[in-house]
């Protein structure tokens, strides 16, 4: 007797998937090393599996452009990354960086991380990144923001003990709302002591172009917590 799938949460995905056309490299490379460096469509996610010969493994949720994520694996081979995000131009522009740096440590898919985040193995990540996610400004639409009670749930799930969680916003009422959501949880140590310790970048931090763009209404913060 065969037991039912669970049936797949309908999540619906807020925003643009698509901006301009991509150009005859991009869309080759989507075609042709997308698949190759992609996840699983179905079943447990494994990244020791997937990136056997790196120690340690780092996920970023949402990498936009790419440029922390290729930067981040170009200055760390031992480390493998893998990356989410639903625009295919941002997937795109990923896709040339790693073909550029001929790198072998980055996977990467184009999908909603919160319908990927359950596959994952538990305990499978030393590092989980989500950078200057979409805020949502407006009050009715806070539900939107990624940072959920089931998101948190995830990340605890989903880091090792001693793992770490950074999350990046440039949008005070985002930086609210990550706190929390998180500051009372036991499962996370938010590692600040000090207020230079959310105002200043981390020594390992890669700034991106949407950081420089300075789109919010405040200096960025960043939140480090540590899986306890």
């Amino acid at each position: 007797m065969t037991q039912d799938t669970p049936e797949k949460p309908a999540f619906r995905l807020f925003g643009r998937s698509q901006g301009k056309p991509l150009s005859a490299r991009q869309q080759g490379l989507v075609d042709h090393l997308l698949p190759r460096i992609t996840l699983p469509e179905a079943g447990m996610i494994v990244p020791k599996t997937l990136l056997p010969d790196c120690a340690e493994q780092a996920l970023e949720i949402g990498f936009g452009g790419g440029e922390h994520l290729v930067a981040q694996a170009t200055a760390h081979p031992e480390i493998g990354f893998i990356g989410i995000e639903p625009f295919l131009n941002g997937v795109a522009k990923a896709l040339t960086g790693v073909d550029t740096a001929g790198l072998t440590n980055v996977r990467l898919a184009r999908e909603d991380a919160r319908e990927i985040l359950p596959r994952f193995e538990a305990g499978c990540f030393d590092r989980i990144y989500l950078l200057f996610p979409d805020p949502w400004h407006k009050k009715r639409h806070a539900k939107r923001r990624f940072v959920q009670p089931e998101t948190r749930d995830q990340f605890a799930r989903l880091l090792k003990p001693g793992g770490r969680l950074r999350i990046a916003t440039d949008v005070k009422s985002y930086a609210d709302h990550c706190m929390a959501e998180l500051s009372g949880d036991g499962r996370f140590v938010w590692q600040a002591c000090a207020a230079e310790d959310w105002r200043t970048p981390p020594a390992d931090h890669i700034t991106t172009r949407y950081e420089t763009k300075n789109l919010g209404d405040c200096a960025p913060v960043f939140m480090d917590f540590l899986r306890d």
